[in-house]
């Protein structure tokens, strides 16, 4: 093969991967998503362990997630998430400073990155997956707006096992809808985000509990979401808190 050839197939290869990736992201703009490679690979994981494939998810819009949810989310995982374009560079200094001395190291990705991850990616973390969850969350912060974010993540990210979405997780862990989910239990529900197959946010031990105390917390100090107007036209501000959640507290 001559290297004209060679590189015409590279190129090929290069421009399918940025017309499909972004046709992708721009038809998941629009239409609900149904199959995540998360809820496939633990579908293999099941059927390898003897176990039934099944997962439990149902899309509903964000109008029919309680609006406690985004905000027990952004206070425990994302405190930032209205104002940043995707990565908060504050927060990933920080936490590089921290795991200096962190016996457990702690992430500082964002909730837009997390919903990049979960819609396109796979969850085994690399510098190759981290390299595709850069590009994925700058395309999703450019052509969705930061509700569809939010719709997507709180539809697609795990909450237990076999368990995905808010629908799903509000039906079986606390017999309800997700637009009827109170405050407490929405902040179980994040406290237990990350390690949810590990943590039941339905049977909280003593350290969720504490998790979901400080949750609510913080919760009364996140901004509206999505924005409330006034009358004015402006959009009404609450103090924010000053660093988001430790997730190893």
């Amino acid at each position: 093969m001559s290297v004209r050839k060679v590189g015409r197939y590279i190129r090929n290869i290069i421009l399918f991967f940025f017309i499909s990736t972004i046709l992708a992201v721009v038809i998941y703009r629009f239409i609900p998503v149904y199959v995540t490679p998360l809820m496939v690979i633990r579908s293999v994981q099941n059927i390898s362990a003897g176990q039934s494939p099944t997962w439990l998810h149902s899309w509903v819009s964000l109008e029919n997630i309680s609006h406690n949810l985004p905000l027990a989310v952004i206070a425990s995982e994302d405190n930032n998430f209205i104002k940043h374009n995707g990565f908060d560079f504050e927060q990933i200094k920080k936490a590089q400073k921290e795991n200096e001395t962190r016996k457990r190291p702690r992430g500082a990705s964002t909730i837009s990155q997390q919903t990049a991850k979960n819609v396109f990616l796979w969850p085994n973390s690399s510098w190759i997956r981290k390299v595709f969850e850069v590009y994925f969350t700058a395309l999703i912060e450019f052509i969705w707006n930061k509700e569809r974010i939010m719709e997507v993540y709180l539809n697609s990210i795990e909450m237990g096992k076999n368990i995905y979405g808010a629908e799903a997780a509000a039906k079986i862990k606390f017999n309800t809808t997700a637009k009827q989910l109170t405050a407490p239990q929405c902040a179980l529900i994040a406290a237990s985000l990350p390690n949810p197959r590990r943590f039941d946010s339905a049977h909280p031990s003593k350290y969720l509990l504490r998790r979901q105390s400080k949750i609510l917390k913080l919760m009364q100090l996140v901004p509206s979401f999505p924005s409330k107007k006034t009358k004015s036209g402006t959009t009404k501000q609450k103090p924010q808190p000053s660093q988001r959640l430790n997730k190893n507290n």
